[in-house]
């Protein structure tokens, strides 16, 4: 609203659709972003943990490896929607897992032209990445009483 605010003074009493083309005409970002970083106290009492065990097979000749098993214990607080906070947990195991195995951008060091930018050179994983048999386990009794319904 700060940064809508001298458009919305130069135009009078513009409605909201007008105001926001107007933004965008002029350049002015209508998003907000925020990272979290170790000197931010403003999310002091949110700590959130997990606990991950996997048992992985190995093949030492090729490198090639499957997860047999996953277990993983999240500290969720008081889930306002378990099925959610588990599809949540899962996607992010699995996103992690491409991110610390096969996921790799690559830039050319003369021009800075990506050279991951197809199937050939970029494998984010599939379906024979996920664990055989995955476990999520959510902590029980761990309400956040600092935030929305006592849930992280």
């Amino acid at each position: 609203m700060n940064r809508l605010q001298p458009l919305k003074e130069k135009m009078g009493n513009p409605t909201w659709l007008e105001l926001v083309q107007n933004a965008v005409n002029q350049g002015v970002s209508l998003s907000e972003q925020f990272m979290y970083t170790v000197s931010d106290r403003s999310l002091a009492n949110y700590p959130v943990h997990c606990f991950a065990v996997l048992e992985t097979e190995v093949d030492l000749l090729t490198g090639q490896y499957q997860i047999l098993r996953a277990d993983i214990l999240e500290d969720a607080g008081e889930s306002v929607s378990p099925f959610v906070d588990i599809g949540q947990i899962e996607g992010a195991f699995v996103m992690g897992l491409g991110y610390f195995h096969s996921e790799e951008i690559i830039y050319d060091k003369e021009d800075g032209r990506l050279l991951t930018n197809r199937t050939w050179t970029y494998w984010p994983p599939g379906a024979q990445d996920i664990p055989i048999d995955f476990r999520i386990t959510m902590r029980r009794n761990a309400p956040n009483p600092n935030f929305v319904l006592r849930s992280k």
